[in-house]
């Protein structure tokens, strides 16, 4: 194995082969800078005994106790008449008793016998309403006759005993000795003992890493040089010493993301966009008298900023976030007939295919004559809304392509089909993606490509998810941020409430009857699952472990013959077709269906006045933010909105103090930092978020603000001195590292 190793050097060449494998499988390191750059999930300091509410029953703990007392039995083995001896050994570790379970385990009362000081680690399980831990890895840290000598165990903890016997030859410290201990995360076979010997070993072979950072950044912030900061982030001698190595690895996780968002917000802007003023007699105006409500103070702002920025050469890249019905649709509207006024089109992206038919129907009713070009009765000057999605027929999907690279259709609606080579644009001008977080930035990118004579389109991205400010900025950094706080006029509020199945049962019976009441009283209910059938491959269940999801098919029969009977019940998930998931949706919103059980597939956009009442089953397995949007469905036609949010959650768990959350407050601003703070920034954005998000090992958006905003502002000084980073040559090196080839070309393309 090589005995010196750089950052770049292959796990492979340092470590064991199946370990390195193993690793890679596991955690995705490569490389021993991966592997470096990943930190400990937490320290334990010595001394410090287990924590019980940290014991989660099935993952990987290390105790650290006494051997108090000990007892033996024997029994047959299931194979044959072999007698074995079962030993149990109860530790100590912090006043909390553990039972330490070795089958076969004949040798163990003279290797381990009361009084002997040692770490167990093992898979925490419960027996009779005790902790257990059955065939742990073992280490000796002192006899019982109290001598502490050769370090003696068993598995991954004996082959950190001789590494740490290794260090202690070199004039090291001993591993164990230390004054805080590392805890890396366990994960696919790979122990956080065999991530702790990994790392040392690593550390042992690192040569001195060349910094990327200029000494005048360093000084600035007050940096730990990264040679310094990778051997303290794992093996620090002091609380300080782990705070600053810490803050120097977020802090250049937080600067590639900068230096990337930067780059982008640098290319785009190099080319220039289709300018369209505003016309005091075109489409924008004729809507604008015609709208049957008025703009609210805040919906008129955001709109003023999208106009000026629609005006100019430069490309506008604009998020719009707003509450569930704040008004975003009419602001786009308004701003996509800007558009057309000067002579080009526009796009609306939907993530789904019930979405993009809900947005083509309602910007068409919203159009009326304005929106009938080419036909019989169509106002002057009017356009044509044009639908394209994936399962449309061969006829249908041609005329759609030809009218839009003639540019007869105006607006075009549709999903990821949109994205397609295929599709040709006559006069592209203002693109508009509605729900972002479903959405990469490579497929976003893809559209601002489809500009006519190197323009680039104007780009307008819309979320009902909402998104703190600072993390907003952080992610979406190459736009500039706008906010609809205000619910338009005839928007109710919407009263939630958290039906706990299982501890009241007679809650759930009073759930439908609130339902048939609504229904009674000429209103519509929607009924969420989290799974469609039986067969789904969602996991079926287990807040408890016991009682399994509800699954859309089987709850949409027994409420058809049981509390909902008599009532019109349809069905709606997404193993429909196109089709008859818009057969669903249509009678639903028109009247001849009173109910609708659905999974998710309604989440955003569906927008039925009408429905009054939406219940939400097991919703302890949905996020609070997915939750908000769920909520949102209901309560949009002057009508005021019932969420009941059932679950089998206990009242004493995290689940149950989630959901009262979610019904104690409207703000979706407040939930969203909730959900943020709860599940990481990940789960709330979206997956789609691919490269920068998705590659940050250590940098939470959520919690590293403040280190975030300094990067960002040394970011855009090295950007504006060296755009293509070519006398920055390991800062571009990380860049790539941090989001691959695809992302971090912008930066090769100054």
């Amino acid at each position: 194995m090589t005995t010196f190793a750089t950052t770049e050097t292959p796990l492979a060449e340092i470590l064991d082969a199946d370990l390195a494998r193993r690793i890679g499988t596991a955690f995705g390191h490569r490389t021993v800078g991966d592997l470096l750059h990943t930190l400990p999930r937490r320290f334990r300091r010595q001394g410090q005994r287990v924590d019980r509410k940290s014991l989660v029953e099935g993952e990987r703990v290390t105790v650290i106790g006494t051997v108090e007392r000990l007892s033996s039995s024997t029994y047959t083995s299931k194979k044959g008449s072999k007698q074995r001896q079962r030993v149990t050994l109860v530790v100590t570790d912090g006043g909390i008793e553990f039972e330490v379970v070795f089958f076969a385990g004949w040798g163990i009362k003279n290797i381990l016998p009361v009084g002997t000081e040692a770490m167990f680690d093992g898979t925490l399980s419960t027996f009779r309403g005790k902790l257990n831990l059955k065939h742990p890895e073992f280490l000796i840290l002192a006899t019982a006759a109290g001598g502490s000598g050769e370090l003696k165990g068993s598995g991954n903890l004996a082959a950190l005993a001789e590494l740490s016997a290794k260090v202690q030859a070199e004039g090291g410290e001993s591993l164990f000795g230390r004054r805080l201990l590392p805890v890396y995360a366990s994960r696919e076979g790979v122990t956080s003992w065999e991530v702790f010997g990994a790392v040392v070993t690593a550390l042992r072979a690192l040569i001195p890493v060349v910094d990327p950072l200029d000494q005048s950044v360093i000084d600035a912030v007050n940096l730990m040089s990264l040679d310094d900061a990778l051997h303290k982030a794992h093996m620090p001698s002091s609380q300080e010493e782990m705070d600053a190595a810490g803050y120097r690895l977020r802090f250049d996780e937080a600067l590639a993301l900068q230096l990337l968002l930067g780059a982008r917000r640098r290319f785009f802007s190099r080319d220039p966009a289709p300018p369209s003023p505003v016309r005091a007699d075109g489409l924008r105006a004729a809507m604008w008298s015609r709208l049957p409500f008025a703009l609210t103070a805040g919906q008129q702002s955001v709109l003023e900023d999208i106009s000026a920025d629609l005006t100019r050469d430069q490309p506008m890249n604009r998020l719009l976030q707003g509450e569930v019905g704040s008004g975003k649709t009419v602001v786009a509207l308004l701003a996509m007939l800007q558009v057309l006024d000067a002579g080009r089109q526009c796009v609306m992206l939907a993530p789904t295919e019930v979405l993009a038919v809900q947005h083509h129907r309602s910007l068409t009713a919203m159009l009326g004559d304005l929106g009938e070009g080419g036909r019989l009765g169509a106002a002057e000057g009017a356009t044509r809304v044009v639908l394209l999605t994936g399962s449309m027929s061969t006829a249908a999907r041609r005329q759609a392509l030809l009218d839009i690279v003639t540019g007869e259709a105006g607006i075009i609606v549709g999903t990821h089909a949109l994205i397609q080579d295929s599709v040709d644009f006559f006069d592209l001008g203002l693109v508009v993606v509605d729900e972002q977080h479903r959405f990469g930035v490579r497929q976003r990118d893809r559209l601002r490509t489809k500009g006519r004579d190197g323009m680039v389109p104007h780009l307008l991205v819309m979320t009902a998810t909402p998104i703190p400010r600072t993390i907003a900025m952080t992610v979406f950094g190459d736009l500039e941020v706008s906010e609809l706080g205000e619910l338009p006029g005839g928007r109710r509020p919407i009263s939630t409430s958290v039906v706990p199945a299982r501890e009241k049962p007679r809650w759930l019976e009073r759930t439908w009857e609130r339902v048939r009441e609504e229904v009674a009283a000429g209103h519509r209910a929607y009924v969420v699952c989290a799974r469609i059938d039986g067969d789904d491959d969602k996991p079926a269940a287990k807040d408890d472990g016991s009682i399994p999801l509800t699954a859309a098919v089987d709850l949409h029969h027994s409420l058809s013959t049981g509390p909902l009977a008599g009532l019109r019940v349809g069905l709606m998930h997404g193993r429909l077709s196109p089709e008859e998931k818009d057969t669903a949706m249509t009678a639903f919103a028109a009247g001849r269906l009173d109910v609708l059980v659905s999974t998710t597939v309604i989440e955003v956009g569906v927008d039925v006045p009408e429905a009054t009442v939406i219940v939400v089953m097991d919703a302890e397995r949905f996020g609070v933010s997915q939750l908000h949007q769920l909520r949102g469905r209901v309560g949009r036609g002057g009508l005021s909105g019932l969420c009941l949010l059932v679950t089998n959650s206990r009242f004493d768990s995290r689940a149950m103090d989630r959901l009262s959350a979610v019904a104690s407050t409207t703000d979706g601003f407040v939930l969203a930092q909730l959900d943020l703070t709860q599940r990481r920034e990940g789960d709330v954005l979206g997956d789609a978020q691919s490269g920068a998000l998705s590659a940050l090992r250590i940098l939470s958006v959520v919690e590293d603000g403040a280190v975030i905003g300094i990067a960002r502002q040394y970011a855009e000084q090295i950007l504006d001195s060296d755009p293509g980073l070519h006398t920055h040559p390991a800062l571009a090196e990380r860049v790539f590292r941090l989001v691959g080839s695809e992302e971090s070309a912008y930066l090769e393309r100054y």
